[in-house]
Order: structure tokens, then sequence, then C-alpha cells
């Protein structure tokens, strides 16, 4: 009972870091959410608000779970420690310290008290770690993933490429929704450390059970998957995983997002080959300048999430609400922006061809 307490008032506290939006409470899920709550706070040790932020929209809640656990929780060929590895890095390339606090928290307890500095690829101890980090960090920009050898194992490719798609995903969402350090607003920033080692002590014993695969697939219909997914082929769980919540998200993104703002993010991105925007936001506006006046709020927000999301400011969330208002429409579109960025990366990451058996 007294560790039940402990997870629900983890959780409530959590929640109090979301920003733009009112994220459901746990003693108060419906339905979808409820389901998708209990299988966060029993496999993930706490409900998490990078998590929770979705709850808007039950369907892009359930895909983004089920797309983190099969990729980061289930471990078949890959170990926790190096997905944790991937996480980290990726989160640090993203300018994502929330994230990155909170995986190079769980990656040093898995690793026997490694320290992470700023670039995990220089600093892990380990030989493994250091190899997965350094693929990570070159895989941010598409010249860096297809010079980088050897390429990523086939066999290790649907986790490894699907931690890196995942917290491509994650991390733009936990930019724009979330704080910058994994604490309540007005806690001193003094507080962090043993914050982070109540979580660690949360996470850690649910990071070390083994999972089996594909237990949340149920919660969203299945899908076909997408062409840009093929990384994931190999590993019918993954793809299965995948292809449900990109159709969760997709359709997400049919509803809340104007015909002209999707256009014009997928040209953007075509074009997009992993290379930093801004610090000026003028490319943004020179973008969205030949969109009908009533989409521009939508199309700024969308191509700032998409592509600096680091850089989305309480007026840009702001000026969209103002002309749509509602806590899904919100969710959805820069969800569907975020993951539409995320797949592009996943596109240009090569993968090692798969070992032939001989049967001879």
């Amino acid at each position: 009972m007294a560790s039940k307490r402990i997870t629900t008032v983890l959780g409530q506290l959590g929640l109090t870091q979301v920003r733009y939006v009112s994220p459901v409470r746990r003693s108060a899920a419906p339905g979808l959410v409820g389901r998708v709550y209990e299988q966060i706070e029993r496999e993930f040790g706490v409900l998490a608000p990078s998590l929770a932020l979705f709850s808007s929209s039950p369907q892009v809640l359930a895909a983004s779970w089920l797309m983190l656990r099969e990729s980061l929780l289930v471990t078949r060929a890959v170990e926790r420690s190096a997905k944790e590895a991937v996480a980290t890095t990726v989160s640090l390339g993203n300018a994502c310290p929330w994230c990155a606090t909170v995986h190079s928290t769980m990656l040093s307890g898995l690793a026997g008290g490694l320290v992470l500095a700023d670039d995990p690829a220089e600093q892990a101890g380990d030989p493994r770690l250091r190899a997965v980090a350094t693929w990570a960090r070159d895989c941010r920009t598409e010249e860096g993933a297809r010079l980088h050898e050897p390429a990523c194992p086939a066999e290790e490719a649907p986790e490894l490429i699907g931690t890196v798609v995942v917290f491509h995903f994650f991390n733009r969402m936990v930019n724009v929704f979330l704080t910058e350090v994994p604490l309540p607003p007005g806690a001193p920033r003094m507080a962090l450390g043993p914050v982070m080692r109540i979580l660690d002590r949360r996470m850690r014993p649910a990071a070390v059970r083994g999972y089996q695969p594909g237990m949340a697939l149920e919660l969203l219909p299945a899908a076909a998957l997408p062409r840009d997914l093929a990384w994931a082929g190999g590993d019918s769980v993954t793809e299965d995983a995948f292809a449900r919540g990109c159709a969760a998200v997709d359709a997400a993104g049919t509803r809340s997002v104007p015909p002209s703002v999707r256009d014009l993010v997928l040209a953007e991105l075509e074009g997009w080959h992993g290379e930093q925007r801004g610090p000026s936001r003028t490319w943004a506006d020179g973008a969205v300048s030949a969109l009908p006046q009533a989409d521009r709020p939508a199309g700024r927000l969308a191509l700032l999430t998409a592509l600096a999301s680091s850089q989305v400011g309480r007026s840009d969330v702001q000026t969209f609400l103002a002309s749509e208002p509602g806590d899904a429409t919100l969710v959805e579109l820069t969800a569907w922006a975020s993951l539409a960025a995320a797949r592009r990366v996943g596109s240009w990451i090569p993968r090692g061809q798969r070992a032939v058996v001989s049967r001879g």
C-alpha cells in the first residue's frame, strides 16, 4: 500500500509540470486512458508526465505508450542500458534537458554508477555504451548516419532505430509541454538531485524486469506498416507497434491539422537532412507566409515543433489556441508534427544486412 501511495503521489506531482493542457488525473482516467495509465504505472514505475501530457487525446496517448514500450522497455536483441544511452544521446542532441536528465539518471543506475557528461558518446566508460551513443549522435543527420560504419546490425535495428525514432518524437513533445527539469513549478533547482534519486528508486526495478513483447498491442487496432518504417522489418512486434501507433497519430493529424499545414510540414521535412534551424526563427515566418491567414498559427507551431522544438514559445502556443481552442487539438497537432519529423530521421538510418544462415 505504501508503494502504491508513493507511485500515486509522484504521478500527481509530475502532472504539475505539464504546460498549456490539463492532463487527465489518474483517479479520473476513463476507458482507454485508464488502461494506458495502468500499464505505464506497472511497467514504467510511475505515471510520467512525458506520457500523461498526451491524455487529452486517448488514441495518441496509447500510440505514444505503445511505441515507447516496444522499443525501449521490452528487450529482445538489445539490452536496456544500451537503449538508455541512445535515449540520452538523442535527447541531448534535441536540446531536451528534461528527457536527458531522466534517461541519463536511468542509465547511470543500470550501468552501475556511470556519470554521463554533456557528450555520452565520449564519456561513457563501457565500450558498448560508447559505441551505441556515438551511433545515435551521428544519426542525427542524414550525412552522419550514412557515413557511420558499421551500420546498425539488422537484428538490433528494430530496437535501436525504434528508440531513436521514439525519442525524436518524445523530445519534441516534451520541449513544448514540460518544464525544463523534472521538478514541479516553483521547486528550487537544488531539489533536483533528491527528486531524481527517488524517481530512480521507483523506475529502476521496473527497468530490470523482463517484459513480454506485444502486450500493449491490443490498445490500438492493427494497421499496415508505412514504407518509411522499413527499418522495423524482421521484428513482427515492433512492426505491429509502430504501424498501429503511426496510424493513430496520422488519424489525429487528419482531425486536427489543416491540410495546407500538413502539406507544408511534409514538404519542409522532405528537404530537411537533420541540419539545425535557427537561432533566428525567420525561416518559419517565411515558410508560413504562403499559407491562408487562418492556417498560419497552426503552421508556425507545427513547423517549429517539427524542426526547432526547443524554440517553441508561449506566444506560439497561445496564438494557436486563440484560433483553435482545445487541449486535444493542440496535442494532436504537435504530436503529428513531432512524429513526422521523427519518422524522417528513421528513414535515413541504414541497417546492416541480415546474416544468412547456412543449412548445409
